[in-house]
């Protein structure tokens, strides 16, 4: 993003102290501008009607109306906001059911500055996951915890037939974790073609992101949680 055009990022959380932390960060950069906070999730979802930013810092544990709840509301009414979930800990339901909600990535809130301008940075563009192996770990942990009560398989997505086998390739191997980097390495392709076969599934299944098209490949059954010891 050009100076003319910077990341508009809204703050929430309950904790003051939490929010002018993150102020202080964020501010420091030419490219990002802090456009509001706010303190509960009924709160957050007036002010990305009102503000539309681009990326919301929201937390889970709020008054009135929770950071999933939020997630969700914003999502539905259709907000083109990136959402990024601030957790305690990194395998936390919470952060799972905000994935699930609609968020585009999870950070701790002890997350250092340097990550918090990154995870920023990516998340606006639309481009990539934040630390995917650990957003991978913590589907496989509850996607499988969710299987257990019920083992059967769930019945696969009309949309997945619209893949061609080359794109299901490529929603595999984001489930994985893997960078565009990684998956052109993989299957000997550029980097620009690896983009471009994301954006096709991304349209394909409906998807805002990248992280909901690996949310997706597990709750479809396309991937399997296979590690028992994560």
């Amino acid at each position: 993003m050009s100076e003319a055009s910077p990341i508009t990022v809204l703050l929430v959380d309950d904790q003051p102290l939490l929010r002018m932390g993150f102020r202080l960060i964020l501010e420091g950069e030419e490219d990002l501008r802090i456009v509001g906070e706010a303190s509960d999730g009924a709160e957050a979802v007036e002010r990305v009607r009102d503000l539309s930013p681009d990326v919301v810092l929201m937390d889970v544990r709020m008054p009135v109306l929770d950071g999933i709840e939020a997630t969700r509301a914003i999502t539905a009414a259709g907000s083109p906001a990136r959402i990024i979930i601030l957790t305690t800990f990194d395998v936390d339901e919470y952060a799972f059911a905000g994935l699930q909600a609609g968020a585009s990535a999870f950070l701790l809130k002890d997350v250092a500055p340097s990550e918090l301008i990154h995870a920023v940075r990516v998340v606006a563009s639309g481009d990539a996951v934040v630390a995917p192996r650990v957003t991978q770990r913590l589907l496989e942990t509850y996607v499988r915890g969710a299987a257990t009560p019920a083992p059967a398989a769930p019945a696969p997505d009309p949309l997945l037939a619209d893949l061609t086998p080359r794109e299901t390739e490529m929603l595999e191997a984001m489930a994985e974790g893997l960078s565009n980097a990684e998956i052109a390495h993989r299957h000997f392709l550029s980097e620009a073609t690896v983009k471009t076969h994301v954006r096709r599934i991304l349209t394909k299944l409906h998807l805002r992101d990248r992280v909901q098209a690996v949310v997706y490949a597990y709750e479809t059954g396309l991937v399997v949680p296979s590690n028992p010891d994560y």
